[in-house]
């Protein structure tokens, strides 16, 4: 399922009409700008939980020694942060038990 085709089963799921699930489905999950509201609380360093599906949540990268595939060569990559889910046992239980 892509954006457009959540945005249009959230509008007939909860009859609002597009327009406006679009704007729920942005005001959650857009990266650009503040809109975002699971993204502008990662960037803050902080977590969304949400009972019963999971969490979203930022994990710092230390830095570590790789491996050119090509040349061989070791480079050094540097230290990140990055997004992680970790689903809920409901979720969980549902995925194993469809």
């Amino acid at each position: 399922m892509n954006k457009a085709e959540l945005i249009e089963r959230l509008a007939k799921h909860t009859g609002l009409n597009p327009k406006d699930s679009r704007t729920a489905v942005d005001a959650l999950f857009d990266t650009e700008g503040e809109t975002g509201l699971i993204a502008a609380e990662l960037a803050t360093g902080g977590k969304v939980t949400i009972s019963g599906f999971g969490t979203f949540e930022c994990r710092a990268r230390k830095p570590r020694q790789g491996r050119n595939p090509r040349t061989g060569e070791m480079i050094a990559i540097p230290a990140s942060r990055a997004p992680v889910f970790k689903p809920g046992k409901p979720l969980k239980d549902r995925l194993k038990n469809p």
